[in-house]
């Protein structure tokens, strides 16, 4: 008993010894490390949905530090220090930058369990060489070590990406956007291609407090005076013409839930009029001014051949005191649990009547409803393309292993899992593409772990190749790259 207690300890002191992220870091069995090192892994990444500044891109400054590149704007990291009693100044507020990332560090080891754990490690790893756990004891040296190195032409905004063999980015762009940066980067001969997506949201959505401002703002750019419901369709069709002139070919949107109140022309315009002039709109008739303008988008998307996402189900803006005293997106959002099954079926059944449905990507930001998104994207699949609506990839609070799991199974059962297009980053951050291999090594370990009970083929040349498709080859032929 005794030899066998000593053994543990010493074989416990060793694997204390050794770093966190390995070579085979989330792969269980032989299988799975085959898939995702011969595979996965060499393939490159398409990024097809992101919220990176093309600025940033274009202009290819280095971070002055790492608190630059890593912490601003990251609402899950805000979110995991407030929960662990770190004060706002350090997140959101005036602390200096240094300060604010000795703060993010002290919180890390507190967030065993949470993606955070994982993602930090793996980004430290891929980014900066960096082995050790990130703890209050070590976070400054690590700090300065990754500050220095984000000052080598390696670690500019485009040497990150080159680092992470990205071949594809695309960024999300509003119709009102000139993308001069877009126009710069290409003028750049550089091989990575940066993309666009056209997001009108905020055209869509009337109640919102500042959408008069933005009507005017939209005018501006369209060069037409937007008076009624028709001059608002005509400003956006011209920036639609506009974004796909400069090689746009994908657009998104961001809902609660897919409109499905019907109106005439007449009655939204009606309805436009009164709230360009400050009147009241209820609910109703904000749900048919949406449905009926991005039905309008949406058929003139098809006839371009452009892919429209849908990312549907977050409760935004939950603490109103904090949003008034923060503004949006810093970390107040939460899972809705809105209705999705009927309208995602009649909105995208009234444009597929008219054969006006494009290549679509729907995706679920509550677990609950993955069967119902899954399910729905197989009753518009025509056989004209193949995938042509998409079960997208897990996203928001399901980006997780868990949720990356549910999501693949999911698609697995009801679907089509060999023609899926695979993971996104959905991050403002540069350093966020790890979550590329992250996905790719939980996909390779749910394959793997099949293999091992002998419910798929023992045979890594025939799985292999559905990895290669999944992590690039979908991407890359849907998308027409």
């Amino acid at each position: 008993m005794y030899n066998l207690t000593r053994q543990s300890l010493t074989e416990t002191r060793t694997m204390k010894n050794r770093p966190f992220i390995t070579d085979n870091f989330l792969l269980q069995n032989p299988f799975a490390e085959e898939l995702y090192h011969d595979y996965a892994a060499p393939q490159p990444i398409i990024d097809y949905h992101n919220h990176l500044s093309p600025q940033c891109i274009a202009q290819n400054r280095p971070f002055a530090n790492l608190t630059k590149a890593w912490i601003e704007g990251d609402h899950y990291k805000w979110r995991a220090m407030r929960a662990l009693k770190v004060d706002e100044k350090y997140l959101t507020g005036n602390a200096g930058d240094r300060d604010k990332f000795l703060a993010f560090a002290k919180t890390v080891p507190f967030t065993v369990r949470n993606p955070l754990f994982h993602w930090t490690h793996l980004e430290l790893k891929r980014y900066f060489d960096v082995d050790e756990l990130l703890t209050e004891k070590n976070a400054g040296e690590i700090y300065d070590l990754a500050t220095a190195k984000l000052q080598q032409d390696s670690h500019t905004p485009q040497g990150l990406l080159n680092q992470m063999h990205v071949k594809f980015v695309c960024t999300t762009d509003d119709p009102v956007d000139d993308l001069k940066y877009h126009h710069d980067i290409a003028c750049q001969g550089i091989t990575l291609k940066v993309g666009m997506a056209f997001r009108p949201d905020k055209a869509l959505k009337i109640n919102e407090n500042d959408f008069d401002i933005y009507i005017k703002k939209l005018s501006v750019a369209a060069g037409i005076e937007i008076a009624s419901f028709e001059k608002l369709q005509q400003a956006l069709l011209s920036r639609i013409d506009y974004f796909h002139a400069n090689g746009c070919r994908i657009c998104d949107h961001s809902l609660d839930s897919m409109p499905v109140a019907d109106a005439t022309s007449t009655e939204v315009n009606a309805i436009f009029k009164r709230r360009l002039k400050g009147e009241a709109i209820t609910a109703l008739e904000a749900e048919k001014f949406t449905n009926v303008l991005l039905s309008f988008l949406c058929e003139e998307y098809h006839d371009r051949g452009w892919v429209q996402q849908f990312h549907l189900g977050p409760l935004r803006n939950n603490n109103t005191r904090m949003l008034r005293e923060l503004g949006p997106d810093t970390g107040w959002d939460s899972i809705g649990d809105f209705s999705q099954g009927t309208g995602l079926s009649r909105f995208l059944d009234n444009l597929d009547n008219k054969n006006k449905l494009a290549k679509t990507i729907i995706y679920n930001n509550n677990p609950a409803d993955n069967a119902v998104f899954a399910t729905m994207a197989g009753n518009f699949n025509d056989g004209s393309v193949k995938g042509k609506v998409q079960f997208g990839s897990g996203w928001w609070y399901l980006d997780q292993k868990n949720g990356m799991i549910d999501q693949l199974n999911t698609h697995s059962n009801m679907g089509l899992i060999s023609t899926f297009v695979g993971m996104l980053t959905d991050s403002r951050s540069l350093l966020s593409f790890p979550r590329h291999e992250y996905f790719r090594r939980i996909l390779c370990n749910l394959f793997g772990e099949d293999m091992q009970r002998g419910e798929l083929p023992q045979d890594t040349g025939f799985i292999g190749k559905f990895i290669k498709d999944i992590c690039y080859f979908n991407a890359k032929e849907y998308f027409d790259l």
